[in-house]
């Protein structure tokens, strides 16, 4: 149920802004789509940030849990938390460095 609740949130706002898309005069079409590509740059800056910050919070979890059962092994749990940590922030830079290049 609540999956489905979430679907279709998300299905009322892709058609809450999606006139606002469609109303752009052509002047501004003929210019490029700026404001469509705006639009979508923000959708997916937005994705990747919430993805970022899932990834992050489980991986942190699962390092806490992990050190709790076994606190000789923090060391290297640390180390493998921190380079899972950096690997899931890269992925939200490239998505941000993606963005600045196409807009």
């Amino acid at each position: 149920m609540k999956k489905a609740t979430m679907v279709l949130v998300a299905l009322a706002a892709v058609m809450w802004i999606a006139p606002s898309a469609f109303a752009q005069d052509s002047a501004g079409a003929a210019a490029g789509g700026k404001g469509l590509m705006a639009i979508a740059a923000g959708f997916g800056m937005a994705l990747a940030a919430f993805g970022g910050a899932l990834g992050q919070g489980r991986i942190a979890s699962a390092a806490c849990e992990g050190m709790a059962r076994n606190p000789g092994a923090a060391a290297a749990i640390r180390a493998a938390m921190i380079l899972g940590l950096v690997f899931v922030e890269t992925l939200a830079l490239f998505t941000l460095v993606i963005i600045f290049v196409k807009i």
